[in-house]
């Protein structure tokens, strides 16, 4: 039976909306078999479900109450974690914060309190004080400017000794960074002030599509048994986290085999329904092309690449797709139609033409998306352009008229197409963006100008009434 301490930090834990009751009963169950030995706190941030700041909140609450007691009267953290649990934090309140206590501590200490306040990136560079990317925005904190002798030292201490052979010969590296507060995608550059790095923060959970507010309509992309799926948009623009919520439902409802692909591993997706491989190319492979290679002699049903980056990949990645697999890809395109002609210019022009009637017959769709500043500074709201492969859609790329697909986006409602366009009206009626931040991301501002305008007239209006 799980010690009675336990059962009273996981009934907090919950209480306080810290973790989902369904991992809390898994950790006490692994404790209860045998576990690691340790507490449910411990196993909780090994998994990555539980910041240690909270699981710090909770253990002193558990102490408090001596171990035992009704969870009804004593569930409530400390004021500071109380306060901070889910809390969603604006740019200029972190910018007035002073962040000077930090100076001098390791970088774990920034990047717990980068993964507390929902920074998606944290900057520790040479000749500027450290920064955080919140929402979109470059927040330098209220810290002394950072000296090479500070930056060195402390990034090089998170790398074992073969990731510091790989840097000192090379002098740039990308990695995966895990602590007990989670896992950070992360860059170590040599740059001619010194060293820097670069860490995004990787939430602790697979996020769905409707954590993530995209449109259900995604869903069907994970019903197709072969083909190819490309998910695109520019950088940070959270083409892993969609592609993760499309896996992570494969993942419940089938039974098969996937693989995944990546540099580095970003979220951690535990075999539920299926059997999940996930390979760091440069780590467990060379390249992406070669664990293609590899992964279509591995029995695959479905396959994700990270990042499809160069001829062979791409290449790979079609054949894939042409030979009974489903195939999730990412590329760095900004919408449906640059992304199909980004795939067939990646090839000589003498194949091309074969590759556009490869593309035609194995494309399955594909989701453009972009994060765009919420009105009230609050994050970021993902607008996407959502193009299935239609019959009159591989004639056009076939034919070569690519530049015709706006028109059938326009006009594919009924198929569940949606234009970017009609994706950041939606957003600007339902008053999540304002009126120049939707003329900022249209391909038409000027109605969104004009209603800025209007509001901007009625409300002087209204002033000199006064």
């Amino acid at each position: 039976m799980p010690k009675q301490a336990d059962v009273l930090f996981g009934r907090i834990a919950v209480k306080n909306r810290l973790v989902d009751e369904d991992k809390v009963r898994e950790c006490l169950a692994l404790l209860d078999n045998g576990g690691n030995g340790g507490s449910l706190g411990t196993l909780l941030v090994q998994k990555g479900y539980l910041t240690a700041s909270h699981c710090k909140a909770v253990l002193e609450r558990v102490k408090k109450l001596g171990g035992e007691g009704d969870v009804s009267a004593g569930d409530s953290l400390t004021a500071e974690a109380s306060a901070t649990a889910g809390k969603t934090y604006r740019a200029d309140e972190i910018a007035a914060k002073d962040y000077s206590s930090l100076a001098g501590k390791p970088i774990d200490a920034y990047l717990e309190e980068a993964r507390r306040i929902g920074a998606s990136d944290f900057h520790f560079q040479v000749d500027s004080p450290p920064f955080f990317r919140l929402h979109g925005e470059i927040v330098y904190l209220k810290h002394p400017s950072l000296t090479p002798q500070e930056t060195a030292p402390r990034i090089l201490k998170l790398l074992d000794e073969q990731e510091r052979e790989a840097f000192r010969k090379t002098k740039e590296l990308d990695f995966c960074y895990e602590a007990a507060h989670g896992r950070y995608r992360s860059n170590v550059c040599q740059q001619r002030k010194g060293v820097d790095a670069v860490f995004r923060v990787i939430p602790s959970e697979v996020p769905t599509l409707k954590s993530l507010h995209l449109p259900p309509i995604l869903e069907r992309f994970t019903e197709y048994r072969h083909g190819l799926v490309l998910l695109t948009g520019p950088t940070g623009c959270g083409k892993t986290s969609t592609m993760a919520a499309l896996i992570d439902i494969i993942n419940q409802r089938q039974h098969d085999h996937i693989v995944i692909l990546e540099e580095p591993i970003e979220y951690i997706i535990e075999s539920k329904g299926c059997n999940v491989n996930q390979r760091h190319v440069r780590v467990h492979t060379h390249s992406f092309a070669a664990a293609l290679r590899s992964a279509m002699r591995a029995d695959p049903d479905y396959i994700c690449v990270g990042e499809m980056r160069d001829l062979e990949t791409v290449s790979m990645a079609i054949t894939a797709a042409e030979t009974g697999h489903l195939v999730f890809g990412t590329l760095h395109t900004t919408n449906a139609m640059r992304s199909i002609d980004r795939v067939v210019d990646a090839f000589p022009p003498k194949e091309q033409e074969q590759i556009r009637s490869m593309v035609s017959e194995s494309l399955r769709g594909v989701v453009s998306q972009q994060l765009i500043p919420r009105a009230d500074g609050l994050g970021r709201e993902p607008a996407v352009e959502v193009l299935f492969a239609t019959p009159a859609v591989g004639n056009m790329i076939r034919e070569k008229k690519t530049f015709q697909l706006a028109s059938v986006l326009q006009t594919g409602s009924k198929e569940g197409m949606i234009t970017i366009e009609d994706s950041i009206e939606d957003l600007y009626k339902r008053r999540l963006i304002s009126p120049k931040t939707a003329a900022f991301y249209s391909d038409n501002p000027d109605r969104y100008l004009k209603a800025a305008g209007a509001k901007s007239g009625a409300a002087g209006s209204r002033g000199a009434r006064r």
